[in-house]
């Protein structure tokens, strides 16, 4: 493990405010996130926080919110999230340096919206390829050194093969020494064996077995019975 727990404290944050009215960053403020094994899942829907808590991470560990590697520092100058810029960490003994020293710091931030930009300032070259094959070039190629590597919906740009190499690459990772967060909607990757499952609602964060998932039910239920869900949103 690079880190072991990530909290963050506000004096007097106003509840009625973003981000402190999202109920998993009030729960984080209370109790931080304690870090289980080596692949950490959050996964909920739209509007639950949990690409705002997995930006907060990445910034609070000194990686380009815009998303990119350790070695780049802030492609955008609108700086730290609020939340981001007030996280810390307790960091495993093998990661103390680099949680808090620049130059020992290794890792990468992957967001959907923003991954193109990234990894061709990465000098990965996506626009010769696919969204998704520039994806797999940036866990090929980046997501190599024992770091901390901080992911928000990877699987956008992947088909089910894709997801499948991913797996492997997160696999390799963490038995190199690395650390995996990573906000996803996917039952294909939260089915990683070993990973710890953080589901994120109205009643903020709580730890999930993958076959208690909502989005696995959901599945399940839309992959038996496809009408059962269309009759209630097609015409």
């Amino acid at each position: 493990m690079i880190v072991e727990r990530a909290y963050a404290h506000v004096d007097s944050p106003d509840p009625g405010e973003w981000p402190w009215s999202v109920p998993c960053v009030r729960q984080f403020l209370d109790e931080g996130l304690q870090f289980e094994a080596p692949v950490t899942f959050l996964v909920g829907e739209n509007g639950s926080g949990k690409s705002t808590l997995v930006e907060a991470l990445a910034e609070g560990f000194g990686l380009d919110g815009y998303g990119g590697s350790a070695d780049w520092k802030y492609a955008t100058s609108r700086g730290k999230s609020l939340l981001g810029e007030r996280v810390r960490f307790d960091a495993a003994p093998r990661g103390r340096r680099m949680a808090y020293s620049r130059s020992a710091r290794k890792g990468f931030f992957l967001r959907a919206e923003t991954a193109l930009d990234a990894l061709e300032r990465e000098s990965l070259e996506p626009d010769t390829r696919s969204h998704g094959e520039g994806f797999l070039a940036a866990f090929r190629e980046k997501f190599v050194v024992p770091g901390l590597y901080v992911m928000d919906e990877p699987e956008a740009a992947l088909s089910f093969a894709s997801c499948l190499e991913l797996l492997g690459h997160m696999d390799q990772l963490v038995k190199a020494g690395g650390q995996v967060v990573c906000a996803t909607h996917s039952p294909l990757l939260t089915a990683l064996p070993g990973a710890d499952i953080v589901q994120v609602g109205e009643g903020g964060m709580e730890r999930v077995r993958w076959a208690d998932l909502e989005l696995v039910d959901h599945w399940r239920r839309y992959l038996a019975d496809p009408q059962a869900y269309l009759r209630h949103v097609l015409g």
